[in-house]
This record gives structure tokens, C-alpha cells and sequence, in this order.
């Protein structure tokens, strides 16, 4: 299934419940919530406080990317503000395996992201204990930024790796997404996007369904 994941750091922080809200409602099935430290990455975002404060918004899947430094420290705290799964850089846990299981123990779905030069190998062992894998197509910390070409064949090899293990594995894909590359993404094996300026800049609601539209053509 091809899902859409509205990332919030794009979003009005002014009018945040009202356009989660919004994105929601125009048929957005996942929200895509990046919660930065500064040091794994080099700005900061927000936390605990800002997840919490939106659960009550929509009961949307709560997408919970953390780009930070031994994330299985927050499992508990993430889980308690709503999260539903956790996604965790494989660069950032020096257990890697650890960390997913915490995840896993605290009845969430598991995601490991991967920047856009580390190489798939790094999921050999882990691969069939996750729901998803997030291929950055920028490198993480900053928004706006422009689609990384070679990924695209990183999440083609992803998805053969998946099919000839036989596992369904979500491939999400972050950074540069917009409705003009999300059919090649699609075909390349991708199926959850995360769309943050493509979404929030301007008219967010007709953003959304411009996605959909597209999806609809695959899932006819």
C-alpha cells in the first residue's frame, strides 16, 4: 500500500494542530514527525512536548523519526507522547539490534533509516526483525534540500533484497520528494513518502490529494 507521510518540520508552527489536522483529513495516512539533537544531526527540533500536544489532532499512524544520537534512550518517553513507530538511524545505535528490540518490546513498529552513503549491507542481520527501512535521499538536519540521485537505485536494491528474502518491508523514502519524481520513486520500490515542503507549502490540503491522485494510478 502506498502510504503519504506529511513531514511536520515544513509546517506552520503557528497553526501546527490545525494543518496536522488538515493533512489528516485530506487523506494524509501517515504523519512524519523528525525530532533532532544536535548532535547527531545538526539542528534541533523539538521533542516529547510537541508529539504529545499533537496526539489529540488525528489518529493518524505518528511516523517518529529519530535523527539522534543512542535513540533507544527515549523509547519509553517517544512511546508515551503517541508515538506508533519509531524509526532509528543504524549510524546512531552502537546496539543496533538493541535498540530494535526495545522498540519492539514496547509493542511499536520498528523503522532503521540510512543515510544517503551508507550502504545496505548494514541491514544483512536486521533486516527481517523491521516493519520499515528509510532511505534519506538528502542528508538529514535540514529541510528544503534536493533529491540525491543515487538513492534511487538504493531503494531499487532495497526492494530486490526484500522480494528475494520474501519479506514485505515497507521502504520509505526522505528528502526531495515531490509530486514530480513520486512515479519514478514508486516504480523504484519505494511505497511510504515523506513529503514535507512538497505538502505544507501552500495549499496543503490540495498538496495532499495531488499525491493521493498519483497513488491512485498504482493502486488501481
Amino acid at each position: 500500500m502506498l502510504k503519504l507521510a506529511p513531514s511536520i518540520l515544513a509546517a506552520d508552527f503557528k497553526i501546527l494542530g490545525q494543518q496536522v489536522a488538515d493533512v489528516a483529513k485530506a487523506g494524509a495516512q501517515y504523519i512524519h514527525l523528525d525530532v533532532m539533537d544536535g548532535a547527531f544531526v545538526p539542528s534541533i527540533s523539538f521533542g516529547m512536548p510537541v508529539i504529545s500536544s499533537l496526539r489529540s489532532c488525528t489518529d493518524r499512524v505518528f511516523d517518529v523519526h529519530m535523527m539522534v544520537e543512542e535513540p533507544g534512550r527515549y523509547v519509553n518517553d517517544i512511546k508515551a507522547a503517541g508515538a506508533d513507530l519509531i524509526c532509528v538511524h543504524a549510524e546512531a545505535c552502537v546496539h543496533l539490534d538493541r535498540t530494535v528490540n526495545q522498540i519492539r518490546e514496547a509493542g511499536l513498529k520498528v523503522g532503521i533509516a540510512l543515510n544517503p552513503a551508507t550502504p545496505l549491507s548494514v541491514l544483512d542481520c536486521i533486516l527481517p526483525e523491521v516493519d520499515m527501512v528509510l532511505i534519506m535521499s538528502v542528508n538529514p538536519g535540514f529541510g528544503g534540500q534536493k533529491f540525491i540521485p543515487y538513492t534511487l537505485s538504493k531503494i531499487k536494491a532495497l526492494r530486490t533484497m526484500c522480494r528475494e528474502r520474501g519479506l514485505d518491508t515497507d521502504i520509505q523514502v526522505d528528502g526531495g520528494v515531490t509530486c514530480t519524481n513520486l512515479r519514478e520513486l514508486i516504480e523504484a520500490g519505494a511505497n511510504v513518502f515523506v513529503a514535507g515542503s512538497a505538502v505544507f507549502k501552500g495549499d496543503a490540503v490540495a498538496n495532499t490529494k495531488e499525491f493521493l491522485k498519483i497513488f491512485e494510478e498504482y493502486e488501481r
